[in-house]
């Protein structure tokens, strides 16, 4: 009987962090505080809106998956900080693709040689909207 409970513990565990990792969320924060079914909406492109627009979007983002796993704003943790990031690379639209490629497949070898996890669910819309928002981290003036 221990055996089998501890069996089901074990594949219940095993599921769950594989599902967790580069899950999409399901549930969004509404205006109220409350959490509700999330509504997936057609992505707007990113060329329909501002700039600011798009760094609050891609900021919401950014704040809703599993970058935080890995990522900080401002400090090195597995993974360069956002603004490591943001001072490597020119606020432009080939960058944005570049880093947003990056965000959507995973890569390795540019930080170091731990590879970054992909997230293919992800839109491309959405993961220029989070590299967006990523290049905005040091004040520099996007090029688009």
């Amino acid at each position: 009987m221990k055996k089998l409970l501890l069996l089901i513990a074990l594949f219940g565990f095993f599921t769950y962090a594989m599902t967790s990792c580069g899950g999409k969320q399901e549930k969004a924060a509404t205006e109220d505080g409350q959490y509700g079914e999330y509504e997936k909406a057609e992505p707007e492109a990113p060329a329909q809106a501002s700039s600011e627009d798009l760094i609050k979007q891609g900021s919401t983002l950014v704040e809703q998956s599993d970058c935080k796993t890995c990522h900080h704003a401002t400090n090195k943790l597995i993974g360069p900080s956002h603004t490591e990031v943001a001072k490597k690379y020119e606020f432009t639209k080939a960058n944005v693709t570049l880093l947003a490629d990056k965000i959507k497949n995973g890569g390795s070898g540019v930080w170091g040689e731990i590879p970054m996890t992909p997230h293919d669910g992800l839109s491309q819309a959405d993961a220029e909207k989070m590299a967006i928002y990523v290049l905005s981290l040091d004040g520099e003036e996007p090029k688009l």
